[in-house]
C-alpha cells in the first residue's frame, strides 16, 4: 500500500495537535489540583532564546496549517499570535484542526511536484511539495510539539512518552 501526501499530512498534523491537546488537558489537571497556577505554565519556556510555552503552540498550528496550505496549492487561514491563556492554547489547536479537515484530499494528491516557496531568516527556499513535507514542515511541526511537551515536563507536568504518542 502507498501512502500518499495527505496520508503524510493531515491525519499527522490533526494527530499530533489532538495529543498536544490532550498534553495541555492533562497539565492543566495537575497545576489545579496542586496549586500551580497555569499563568507560570504558559509563560515557561526551556532556555531565555526559546520561544515559551504559547509560541511554541503557535509555531505547532503555523506549521500544520501553513504545511497544509502550501502543499495543497490553497491559502491558510491567518491566525494573529495573540493567545495569552491556557484556554487560548486550546481554541488555536482547535481552530487549527478545524482548518486542516476541510482541506480536500484531491487538491494534495497527486501534486507532489508542485513548487513550495517559503522564506526563511536565510532567504527564500523552494521545494517539490514531496521535499517540503517531509523534510521541513512535518520535522518544524514535530519540534514544535515536542517542545512545548518539554517545557511542561520541565515546569514538573506528570506527562509521559505514552500521553505524546496517543492510543494506538
Amino acid at each position: 500500500m502507498a501512502l500518499s501526501m495527505y496520508d503524510l499530512s493531515v491525519p499527522v498534523f490533526t494527530r499530533g495537535l489532538g495529543q498536544l491537546t490532550h498534553i495541555l488537558d492533562k497539565s492543566l489537571a495537575h497545576a489545579k489540583a496542586n496549586g500551580i497556577d497555569p499563568a507560570e505554565l504558559v509563560d515557561a519556556r526551556l532556555a531565555p532564546d526559546m520561544l515559551t510555552l504559547v509560541g511554541q503552540i503557535q509555531r505547532a498550528s503555523d506549521a500544520s496549517k501553513l504545511g497544509t496550505a502550501r502543499i495543497a496549492g490553497v491559502t491558510a487561514p491567518s491566525f494573529a499570535d495573540e493567545e495569552k491563556t491556557w484556554d487560548d492554547l486550546v481554541a488555536r489547536i482547535a481552530k487549527t484542526q478545524d482548518f486542516l479537515v476541510t482541506v480536500d484530499r484531491a487538491l494534495i494528491d497527486g501534486h507532489e511536484d508542485r513548487a513550495v516557496t517559503i522564506k526563511t531568516r536565510e532567504g527564500e527556499a523552494t521545494f517539490t511539495a514531496q521535499r517540503y513535507l517531509l523534510q521541513f514542515a512535518v520535522p518544524n511541526f514535530f519540534f514544535h510539539v515536542t517542545t512545548a511537551y518539554d517545557v511542561l515536563r520541565h515546569k514538573g507536568m506528570p506527562i509521559g512518552k505514552m500521553d505524546y504518542l496517543g492510543k494506538f
